[in-house]
């Protein structure tokens, strides 16, 4: 797919994706597990638990909520997709770079489109590690979608090259994106709002850049189901630009 000319800044509509599902998409939701029974979630497609020290058991169970809110946030928007479950987190959202390391590329050897990692560390000494394990998801067709920056400051691994970098937009509504340049290169705009549960104020629900990231891997997801060609960040971002445009007149973007 050609590099794209786009404007600097860029919008997708909401209806732009209007009756995807993101069927055929297998997606990694590296994070804290998954509750398998949640209301909010759909069928799960297996997983793997992974400890600090890199060893492996299938203990999936989220003890925090947060790995099922993120994933609950994909399936809203892409019903379609396969999700697998790569759990990193047990009793605190902290986990080691070695786990994170195997995580990305169990994906990979998995055969997801998108490793969702709605987390990261703004250590910039930790590029030796997760940079190879970006390059090796790339190879292997695993396009990493991860958090660009936060609270101004550059996070790991979103903010490396081969990843899709995701950046925190509060004025967007969930179902939608904007594509602009940050720190010298395209990175996403999403929402940080999950799925709402009725009855508990948004703002009282979890919320934040992790969603931000969710919210965006649900949406790249119905684009690839669409423009199933496209590999890796450059083509990705080709395919959502390919998708932007004006609205229609009197209706929401």
């Amino acid at each position: 797919m050609a590099r794209s000319t786009a404007p600097s800044i860029v919008r997708l509509r909401a209806d732009a994706l209007r009756g995807r599902t993101g069927r055929g998409v297998s997606i990694a939701v590296i994070d804290s597990g998954a509750h398998p029974g949640h209301p909010h979630l759909g069928p799960l497609a297996g997983g793997i638990a992974l400890m600090p020290d890199g060893s492996e058991h299938d203990d999936l169970t989220d003890r925090l909520g947060h790995g099922t809110a993120v994933a609950a946030a994909i399936q809203e928007k892409a019903p379609g997709a396969r999700i697998h479950i790569a759990r990193v987190f047990r009793d605190e959202l902290a986990t080691s770079v070695r786990a994170l390391e195997l995580a990305i590329d169990w994906a990979a050897e998995r055969g997801c489109r998108v490793a969702n990692l709605s987390l990261g560390t703004p250590r910039q000494s930790r590029i030796e590690q997760l940079q190879p394990a970006v390059e090796r998801a790339a190879r292997a067709g695993t396009l990493v979608i991860a958090a660009h920056s936060h609270e101004g400051q550059l996070q790991l691994p979103g903010s490396l090259p081969g990843a899709l970098g995701v950046c925190l937009d509060w004025n967007l509504p969930r179902h939608s994106l904007r594509i602009a340049r940050r720190d010298g290169r395209r990175v996403l705009y999403a929402s940080g709002y999950p799925r709402p549960i009725p009855g508990v104020p948004r703002t009282r629900n979890l919320n934040g850049i992790s969603f931000a990231v969710a919210n965006a891997t649900g949406i790249v997801a119905l684009a690839l189901e669409l423009l199933c060609e496209a590999r890796g960040r450059t083509d990705v971002l080709a395919a959502l630009e390919s998708l932007a445009g004006e609205p229609p007149p009197h209706q929401p973007v």
